[in-house]
């Protein structure tokens, strides 16, 4: 008992021998420009001189001069970037989540040329984001892209339609791409999940003659269903701070601008840096809310993963 004691607090030391070193570098690399963003969120810094700026407490946040009230808490856009952020991250990561299910399901049965598939769903995940958003933009463009052609040579449509420009269309349009991108990577990470499932459970349910859909459901999804949580929470983290896709595709548009398209606008176009930390920080909490909101709702356990 004392040897396996001694073992253990051996294990935990050098666990944290390799750890220390990572930690540190993850600090200086992360933890202080975050540290710093949040500080500038309580200063009037502006991009044209970062060396002389205030501290203006929450007045990015909320203030109130001659009884008009100013600040992010209170700015339409803010509040119209954070709903459209929300129902980005909502749709797109449930479309995902299904689709990728569907593809696992089909990846993980045995057929011939099994792994040439496996390959090729992979194709659009290994794509740079810029890259398939700016082939993605060709591919709707109202004049010479290949959606609306196809579209009218079906007759679905009289006349070609701005997807990316529209205000009916653009946020679907958007949707559609990260989908199409993200979908590969759900699906790799549900099909991690099967390959892992024990086989006895399925030969008795086809002895016994029970129905595959009926298996998929009472069997199959409890199974996997802490690791398709844990799939969740990390597409769930990268569509709530989306920007690349949101940027090549609808720039400037209201309809489609996120959180971290407008912390950008603010750092960058209008130069005001103590506006757009605030922004980013906001950005932070939206993120750490709903994360830990779904973990809690779901019971979520990351160190065992399951529930």
């Amino acid at each position: 008992m004392t040897h396996a004691s001694s073992l253990t607090r051996s294990r935990r030391r050098s666990a944290w021998i390799f750890l220390v070193p990572m930690l540190a570098i993850l600090a200086a690399v992360a933890g202080w420009p975050l540290l710093r963003t949040f500080y500038f969120g309580f200063t009037d810094a502006n991009l044209s001189d970062l060396s002389h700026y205030k501290f203006v407490g929450i007045e990015n946040f909320y203030a109130v001069y001659d009884g008009e009230t100013y600040g992010l808490l209170t700015d339409p856009e803010w509040w119209q970037a954070v709903w459209n952020t929300l129902f980005f991250s909502v749709i797109s990561v449930s479309l995902e989540t299904a689709l990728g299910m569907v593809v696992a399901l089909v990846l993980n049965q045995n057929f011939r040329g099994r792994g040439l598939v496996r390959a090729a769903v992979l194709i659009p995940w290994a794509i740079p984001t810029i890259v398939s958003a700016r082939m993605w933009n060709w591919m709707l463009h109202d004049q010479f892209g290949i959606i609306n052609d196809m579209l009218m040579k079906l007759g679905i449509l009289s006349a070609p339609i701005a997807w990316t420009a529209s205000p009916d269309w653009a946020m679907s349009a958007v949707i559609l791409v990260d989908v199409w991108k993200t979908t590969p990577f759900m699906a790799l990470l549900i099909l991690a999940a099967l390959q892992m499932l024990p086989g006895d459970c399925y030969e008795a349910a086809k002895v016994d003659g029970i129905h595959p859909v009926r298996v998929f459901f009472k069997v199959t999804l409890p199974l996997i269903k802490p690791a398709v949580m844990v799939a969740v929470i990390f597409r769930a983290l990268d569509a709530l701070r989306v920007f690349d896709v949101i940027y090549v595709l609808t720039p400037n548009n209201p309809q489609t601008t996120t959180m971290s398209v407008y912390a950008r606008q603010q750092l960058v176009d209008f130069q005001e840096v103590g506006y757009g930390s605030a922004a980013s920080t906001l950005l932070f909490v939206v993120i750490a809310f709903c994360i830990m909101a779904y973990i809690m709702l779901g019971r979520v356990r990351l160190d065992e993963g399951g529930h």
